[in-house]
């Protein structure tokens, strides 16, 4: 039923997919410390997130199975909602990449800098070609700002943020609450968002984007 889901709607949450051996010492990362801003950046690797993500790990193996081909982590995200950073995103595509350096390309752009790291804008079969998994090391309700998605709307590929929130109007919405251990999975172009929480306590995920495809020439995933 998972895969089911994935198919149709580019969205799917796996049921306690990941053993609890792996959630503690992920719940300590640095990466959760970060005071108020909304979430931070993980480009290099470390024991702790290599284990979950890692080929033939837990992670890996969902993104594999969901995206039918082998796939490797290219971004890592580290996300907790709290009293002290309780924070919205308003509905969105995810429409670039973390590279190791910019290398300029046709077909890519505009270029960014997040966190010290190049982000770019690649072509859309790329971005139909990555897999965003999200490990719940909190329970999080609906009273916590769970991940909100329109269902489907990968399909519709690249969307001009002018026109985004008239698909939000059309829906359907799946709104993804998750207990510890589960994975959220979305399909790369899904449209997305998450609300304040209204009864904030922590709620850690640790984001990791898989990806299937190769970037051409010389241009490198800034996650290796």
């Amino acid at each position: 039923m998972v895969a089911d889901d994935f198919a149709t709607d580019g969205i799917s949450v796996c049921d306690g997919a990941v053993p609890s051996a792996y959630l503690s010492a992920l719940r300590d990362l640095p990466g959760f410390s970060y005071g108020c801003r909304p979430g931070s950046r993980g480009f290099g690797p470390c024991r702790e997130v290599s284990d979950v993500v890692g080929l033939g790990r837990p992670l890996a193996k969902i993104a594999a199975g969901l995206m039918g081909a082998p796939a490797r982590a290219v971004r890592v995200l580290y996300f907790d909602k709290r009293p002290d950073a309780n924070w919205a995103v308003p509905w969105h595509q995810d429409r670039t990449i973390a590279v190791a350096d910019r290398v300029e390309m046709p077909g890519f752009g505009p270029w960014s800098m997040k966190a010290g790291v190049y982000h770019v804008e690649p072509p859309e079969e790329i971005l139909r070609n990555i897999i965003s998994l999200r490990l719940h090391l909190d329970d999080c309700g609906l009273d916590n700002g769970p991940l909100l998605a329109l269902r489907g709307s990968f399909r519709l590929g690249r969307v001009p943020v002018l026109q985004v929130q008239r698909h939000v109007e059309n829906g359907p919405i799946r709104v993804c609450c998750a207990r510890v251990g589960d994975v959220v999975a979305m399909r790369g172009l899904t449209i997305h968002a998450s609300q304040r929480a209204s009864r904030p306590g922590h709620r850690r995920v640790l984001h990791v984007d898989f990806s299937c495809a190769e970037l051409p020439g010389s241009l490198r995933w800034a996650w290796t």
